[in-house]
């Protein structure tokens, strides 16, 4: 555990360096507990090196936006300080040695994992145990299946240096022609539609780099040249899409964005640490490095490529599988999600149960004749969605539909054109929000004709309608037929599709209107509350806190002696445990099987946590600038006696309890500490616990048979 940091002077406390952290150097600091789940022996060896994959392409996105950014404020002059104090320079500075460290963190633990899972028959960059079949193997597989799909490119005067995509991988070659002795540079690209990876057939899984296998025959591309070097190198580029405001056409614009976002300029660039000294000091000559970082290693570019090894089937080096329950609230009604809904709210935790649910409930009102109109908003899809399907379903029964598609999604933004030109094409009324906020509200509306008129069904969630993250991702997932609830639901659709501010909201806070405010209104009941003596703490979940207004508010609550947990999954610029300024907040992290995603607030009320009287809220916003100032979101607030108590003492308690995948935050330096408990009878594994019993909303008559074991707050256990 974590010791107390040493008292630092008030003064220091005053100054941005003393009440905060740096945002990016506290992703970094995320990323490496991603790292460090790479080494947990507790895991599969293939679910290690799926953590290792993960905390590679965490960096790639990190380097093409957030560096990508910064190293744009330098060209431009733009001297944007961040939270805690920083110039540009200053944070690009920090990062390098970071970035650098952290790779070396991810090429060290590959190294120490290819002999334990050469152990299990799974070899990688495994060159070294290429036999003579092998090698005949692979020279016919580089014949047939690389060489027509490559194209060595020569580098003169009448071939000029070529484009390297972002992303890009590729192999440089210092040439001597055979014929005069003349020199010449040749590069080849690996086409990025071709897999990264070439297993050897056999029992035992031998895997190479194609780039490795590009210079392995090389001699088969240049015949009459003489190889005096080559070397192997990878690209990043500037990802991040800018919005104009004079952006008349979203759709056309975003479609020239993305062709800009792949020639963006050169952030990253990764070395082979053997690459031939000539031909390294021309790449760098012809890339244009300007503030761009270059790393060299002796291990593998590309790390998040692994992905691909992490399919191999071998099941006994993976998690064992885990297959969500279907909500027994639903079953109980015969499958049908409105008389289920119609009886009482219900919450279903993801990915414990279904996200099958929440297709269902669009695929019913598709098919539904007492359905007349579905309203919902598209975030992230994925690229096979049957939420999709299923809104061109009801369309095409004649129900009224509309969708909202947000295509500054970021990485999306190609996929859901592409979802939105479908669901134009198939009569659905597509519409694509704000120009200058993103719609990152989950929400979907279905009004249904009933016996005493219309009633209005409404899903919330914390996550996206996306049927692959849905899986591994924890988030929420909230019906209700509220009449409150059904009414808030339909002017927020006002807001986004008309423009129409609404007025008199009934339950939901809506940012950039007023969920900021009402964050802040529950924050301000607390200290009331403690100033007068009553029971005051704050319980919330989140992946980020980065919004200085909101640490400011927590920060003078804790100094009110407000007890406060935070679970931030991932950057937290809060400075926890500082004597005289945050002594009472604890942070701590969550780094497990499944991805901790959903948001929630739990405000004690004049009562001690967990309570029945607490005032819970789920929201699909982080505690970040963005969300509060530049996103359409909602803060749901949760009413249900039953749905309050898992939110409140299943899901939210279940984490403050975790020891097993949990990090504590030292506020004085920034680093996290694992969690260890040395006590059998208190270790606790929130994961383990919702795979193994059922949550209690969404399971119906379960709960009479007692089988949900009720978890309890021990004394000093948070």
């Amino acid at each position: 555990m974590s010791t107390a940091a040493p008292e630092t002077a008030p003064a220091d406390r005053a100054a941005p360096e003393g009440r905060y952290f740096n945002r990016e150097l506290s992703w970094l600091a995320f990323n490496e507990r991603v790292l460090a789940e790479a080494c947990n022996p507790a895991y599969p060896l293939l679910e290690r090196l799926r953590f290792l994959s993960i905390s590679g392409s965490n960096l790639d996105e990190f380097m093409m936006i957030r560096v990508a950014g910064l190293a744009g404020q330098i060209r431009s002059g733009v001297q944007n300080i961040s939270i805690d104090g920083c110039t540009p320079s200053q944070q690009l500075a920090a990062i390098t040695r970071k970035v650098r460290a952290l790779e070396t963190g991810q090429q060290g633990t590959l190294s120490d994992l290819m002999p334990m899972l050469a152990a299990q028959g799974i070899h990688i960059a495994g060159e070294q145990r290429i036999d003579a079949a092998a090698d005949r193997w692979l020279k016919q597989y580089f014949i047939d299946h690389i060489v027509p799909v490559v194209t060595p490119q020569a580098i003169d005067p009448a071939h000029p240096f070529p484009f390297v995509a972002n992303l890009g991988i590729g192999a440089l070659f210092n040439l001597v022609r055979n014929e005069d002795g003349s020199r010449l540079m040749e590069m080849v690209l690996i086409p990025s539609a071709i897999p990264r990876f070439v297993r050897v057939p056999g029992e035992e899984a031998i895997y190479v780099a194609v780039e490795r296998l590009v210079c392995r025959f090389a001699q088969l591309l240049f015949p009459g040249f003489r190889i005096e070097g080559d070397g192997v190198f990878r690209v990043l580029r500037d990802s991040d899409i800018e919005l104009e405001e004079e952006a008349e056409d979203l759709v056309r614009y975003f479609r020239s964005a993305i062709q800009r976002r792949r020639r963006g300029k050169v952030i990253l660039l990764e070395l082979d640490a053997d690459f031939d000294p000539a031909a390294e000091q021309f790449l760098r000559d012809q890339l244009g490095l300007e503030q761009a970082i270059v790393t060299k290693t002796e291990g593998t570019l590309g790390i998040a490529d692994l992905s691909q090894i992490v399919g191999e089937d071998r099941p006994d080096l993976k998690f064992v599988p885990y297959t969500p329950r279907y909500p027994e609230r639903v079953l109980e009604h015969d499958g049908d999600c409105f008389a289920a809904i119609r009886e009482k709210d219900i919450i279903i935790h993801h990915p414990y149960e279904s996200f099958e649910v929440v297709v269902d409930f669009l695929r019913q009102a598709a098919a539904d004749p007492a359905v007349v109109s579905i309203k919902q908003t598209l975030y992230r899809a994925g690229h096979q969605s049957p939420v999709i399907a299923a809104l061109i379903a009801a369309t095409e029964a004649g129900k009224s539909v509309t969708a909202v598609v947000e295509l500054k999604a970021r990485f999306d933004e190609e996929q859901n054109i592409k979802w939105a030109n479908e669901l134009e094409r198939a009569g659905v009324q597509v519409i694509y929000g704000f120009v200058d906020w993103k719609t990152h509200a989950k929400v979907s509306m279905v009004v249904r004709q009933e016996d005493d008129g219309y009633r209005t069904y409404c899903h919330f969630g914390t996550g996206n309608y996306h049927p692959v993250t849905a899986r591994i991702y924890t988030d929420l997932s909230f019906f209700t037929a509220a009449p409150k609830l059904g009414r808030d639901a339909a002017k927020l659709f006002n807001f986004v599709t008309g423009y129409i501010e609404p007025q008199d909201l009934e339950c939901l806070a809506i940012s950039p209107l007023n969920l900021r405010a009402t964050l802040y209104q529950q924050i301000d009941r607390e200290i009331a509350n403690a100033a007068e003596g009553r029971p005051a703490a704050i319980w919330a979940k989140l992946n980020s806190l980065t919004e200085k207004g909101v640490i400011d508010r927590l920060y003078e609550a804790s100094q009110a002696g407000v007890e406060i947990v935070l679970v931030v999954r991932g950057i937290c610029c809060l400075r926890p445990g500082v004597p005289g300024l945050s002594e009472t907040i604890t942070v701590k992290s969550i780094i497990g099987r499944f991805l901790e995603h959903s948001r929630i607030w739990a405000f004690a009320n004049g009562y001690a946590l967990p309570s029945a009287r607490a005032r819970v809220y789920i929201s699909s916003a982080d505690a970040m600038s963005r969300n509060l100032s530049r996103r359409v979101e909602v803060l749901v607030p949760i009413r249900n006696p039953t749905v309050h108590d898992q939110v409140v003492e299943q899901v939210l308690l279940a984490n403050l309890l975790d020891t097993e995948q949990s990090w504590l935050l030292d506020g004085e330096d920034g680093s996290y500490e694992r969690v260890v408990v040395d006590d059998e009878s208190e270790r606790f594994n929130c994961h383990d616990y919702f795979m193994t019993n059922p949550s209690l909303s969404g399971r119906g008559g379960a709960l009479k048979e007692s089988r949900v074991p009720k978890l309890t707050l021990r004394k000093g256990a948070i």
